[in-house]
């Protein structure tokens, strides 16, 4: 396999998995949806051993965390462990998008912390200064985003003024993103401030629509809140979309579940995915489960390759159908920390 040098935001390994050319399909059919695998649910794997895994297993990407136990993104010398990591995911024919849900990694006691929304200054600095970094790695590997998370309203602070926070906050960030080409894509996470779609539109207003800011879109978390159907809100967050995770989930319930553990059809969203012509990475988002994470990743992608298959004879979606209502944005959080990741 041929490996050429990356340009921010390209894939650059010839792979058949991973070229524009897919084999098989037919003129005028829908292209195969690229699958990853998130480095957050294979934790106790080194992080070559992580990557291996997942190309032996077939998957087209992964969705690398950065964390203490892989690519740390505090540790010295880290333009030279970037390039190493580079020519692993070149020789190994990977995609790659960048994550930034460490737990841990700005503050050893609080989890996620701190946060965009901090009250202190230079703690929302520090979170906007690993997003910047996450962006600078990304473009060193060619990544198709960087995702990130609103956080927790934390105590005390009013509504109004967290939205204002969070806006000042990222303005930096996306002018790094900007310049380096590789879009910053938020994800509406349970229990955080930017919850649901609805919100994601509240700070792109608040932004004034700059072109860097795109979506997350976690496919459990539209089970578990969101008031349309997953594959409508697929539908719905087409324009914006930049990055997408996936899980099962059950409504109102934040837990990321292995599939065909929760409640979601599967073959409607994948359509609906293909349908929007997304070509990033949709990558498995199982956190929680670490401890068995070679087992997972082994189950995770024969299910959405059947799935995908399935969603071939998925007619195009109806009118968009509501959900049953979900509790407030807080509700569903299985931690104190709005997340149950």
């Amino acid at each position: 396999m041929s490996v050429v040098s990356r340009a921010p935001g390209t894939r650059v390994a010839a792979s058949p998995r991973t070229t524009g050319a897919q084999p098989g399909v037919q003129p005028g059919a829908l292209p195969s949806l690229r699958f990853g695998y998130g480095t957050n649910g294979l934790a106790d794997l080194r992080l070559d051993d992580a990557l291996s895994l997942l190309a032996d297993l077939g998957y087209d990407g992964v969705g690398l965390t950065l964390d203490h136990m892989h690519l740390d993104p505090l540790a010295p010398d880290l333009a030279a462990r970037t390039r190493r990591v580079a020519h692993r995911l070149d020789a190994l024919g990977l995609g790659v998008t960048i994550e930034t849900g460490a737990r841990y990694v700005l503050d050893p006691r609080r989890k996620h912390g701190p946060s965009l929304l901090d009250p202190d200054p230079d703690d929302r600095a520090r979170r906007a200064d690993l997003l910047v970094r996450a962006v600078r790695v990304a473009a060193d590997l060619g990544a198709h985003a960087v995702h990130c998370f609103s956080g927790v309203v934390p105590e005390g602070t009013d509504t109004d003024t967290a939205w204002k926070r969070l806006a000042e906050t990222l303005t930096p960030v996306l002018d790094t993103a900007a310049s380096a080409g590789i879009p910053l894509a938020v994800e509406p996470e349970p229990g955080h401030l930017l919850a649901t779609l609805a919100d994601f539109h509240h700070l792109r207003s608040a932004l004034g629509d700059p072109e860097p800011l795109g979506l997350t879109l976690d496919i459990g978390h539209c089970q578990c809140l969101e008031p349309l159907s997953p594959a409508d809100c697929v539908r719905a967050a087409a324009p914006w979309l930049r990055h997408v995770q996936i899980e099962d989930m059950r409504r109102g319930v934040h837990e990321h579940l292995p599939f065909g553990d929760g409640e979601i059809d599967f073959p409607p969203v994948l359509a609906a995915l293909a349908a929007t012509g997304y070509q990033g990475l949709t990558v498995v988002e199982l956190p929680r489960h670490s401890h068995a994470g070679p087992h997972f990743a082994a189950h995770s992608l024969p299910f959405l390759r059947h799935a995908e298959r399935t969603a071939a004879t998925v007619p195009p979606g109806p009118a968009p159908a509501l959900q049953q209502a979900a509790p407030p944005h807080g509700a569903p959080s299985a931690t104190p920390e709005g997340s149950s990741r």
